[in-house]
């Protein structure tokens, strides 16, 4: 049998503990799964007292985790500190210097230095595994950098973000509203005290750029993604979705274009048959669609200690079971210096068209006024509906289009055209409609 496997856990938190625990109680099967043990040999984290629930004083105790990556005594460095800068940032450089394989799930780190992280571990000859970075549990990076060999993307999109699926499954199902929901999510401890990583769509935009990497071969550029999040979603808008046979969902849309690649985070209407408008509650799901395959939908856990750990496990083994002298594949699925610079798509139409929710004065002319901004600006309307609104408020009207395909730049224009003239009573509310398998 080949010499044990020894890693060191940098924090060692709801994720860090469950992968110490796991490789504790799964010790005999990954071995036989393996060929060789895994070890834990050292641990770094801010407390070395703090009661994690699991016994790590067999493993060496680091106070600075930058010394632990530099340390001969582990083969592995597992980084799950969080953060795209600091301990997280130096410690995972310097394990890739010195010659360590790196486990990490963080996310945010990849988004911005990837590439070069990238390029030292190729130069190094070790690996710069990160499941865990991208929809929890779910095997998306393997499958995309692996299993699709061949196959030519020509989209990619998903939920990535549990805590944005929970609060908008919970508004649908249970006619709560958005904040209601969100107090409940940081209850239950899927929404931190600040939840605007999340809700505003910063987290999803995060994956979704390396996603958007490993898809098309450019270079990350989480800075070049348009977002928006979840917050002004009401519950006139879920019931309206629902009126019309759609679903709101937060997808992260990464597809290559005549123009160039195109990266989007937002609220989006799915058709309710769709396969996608069924992942529910704290679940993730990636659509990838190809040439050769077609269009393949993962989905599964996509946080929490169990799933995150289970992805950690998974890229450990098989660090575990490669061998001297094997020759790695590419961190990002391509030489990261071939990484192509990445080129933002022009603004484009968006096939599956928009819906429009504007509250607007009940007086005569304000319907007409509408239909001539969105003909003004060469918008399509596949129907209007209007509705009065009940209560105090029964001197205005709600008016609901649903667009054809048109482009982002006319819509926005026709929104602001209506808000200028006068007629809205509360902020328009515009939502894509997107072909979702």
């Amino acid at each position: 049998m080949a010499e044990a496997l020894r890693v060191g856990i940098a924090g060692l938190g709801t994720v860090g503990a469950s992968v110490a625990r796991v490789l504790r109680d799964k010790a005999a099967e990954l071995t036989r799964q393996c060929g060789r043990d895994i070890i834990v040999a050292a641990v770094s984290a801010r407390d070395p007292k703090r009661d994690r629930g699991i016994d790590v004083r067999s493993a060496k105790w680091f106070d600075d985790p930058v010394k632990m990556a530099q340390t001969a005594e582990i083969d592995v460095f597992i980084e799950l500190i969080g953060g795209d800068e600091g301990p997280a940032r130096l410690s995972v450089k310097a394990a890739l210097e010195a010659g360590r394989h790196v486990v990490t799930a963080n996310k945010a780190l990849l988004a911005k230095h990837g590439v070069a992280l990238a390029e030292i571990a190729e130069k190094k000859g070790v690996l710069l595994n990160y499941e865990a970075a991208v929809a929890g549990g779910i095997p998306v990076i393997k499958t995309m950098r692996e299993a699709m060999a061949g196959n030519s993307v020509t989209r990619v999109f998903g939920i990535l973000n549990g805590t944005c699926n929970y609060i908008l499954t919970r508004m649908e199902a249970e006619g709560i509203s958005f904040d209601a929901c969100l107090k409940d999510a940081q209850r239950l401890g899927y929404a931190e005290a600040d939840p605007t990583f999340d809700i505003e769509g910063h987290d999803t935009a995060h994956k979704l750029s390396i996603l958007t990497s490993l898809a098309f071969g450019t270079k990350i550029a989480a800075s070049d993604i348009y977002m928006e999040g979840i917050s002004n979603i009401t519950q006139a808008d879920i019931r309206a979705a629902g009126d019309l046979g759609y679903r709101i969902k937060l997808l992260g849309v990464a597809q290559r274009t005549e123009s160039g690649i195109e990266q989007r985070v937002h609220p989006t209407m799915v058709p309710t048959a769709s396969v996608i408008a069924q992942v529910h509650g704290v679940t993730n799901a990636v659509a990838i669609e190809t040439d050769i395959l077609g269009e393949l939908l993962l989905s599964g856990p996509g946080a929490g200690g169990n799933a995150t750990a289970s992805a950690v496990i998974g890229d450990i083994a098989d660090i575990a079971k490669s061998r001297p002298g094997f020759q790695h594949g590419p961190v990002f699925g391509r030489p990261a210096k071939e990484l192509r610079p990445y080129k933002k798509a022009q603004m484009r139409s968006h096939a599956g068209g928009y819906f429009i929710r504007l509250t607007v004065h009940d007086r005569i002319g304000v319907f007409a006024a509408i239909a001539k901004r969105m003909a003004d600006n060469d918008i399509s309307l596949e129907s209007i509906v209007q509705h009065a609104v009940s209560g105090e408020a029964a001197a205005q009207k709600t008016v609901i289009l649903v667009t054809h395909e048109t482009t982002e730049a006319a819509v926005r224009k026709a929104v602001d055209g209506i808000t200028k003239d006068g007629h809205l009573t509360d902020k328009p509310q515009v939502i894509r409609i997107e072909r979702a398998g």
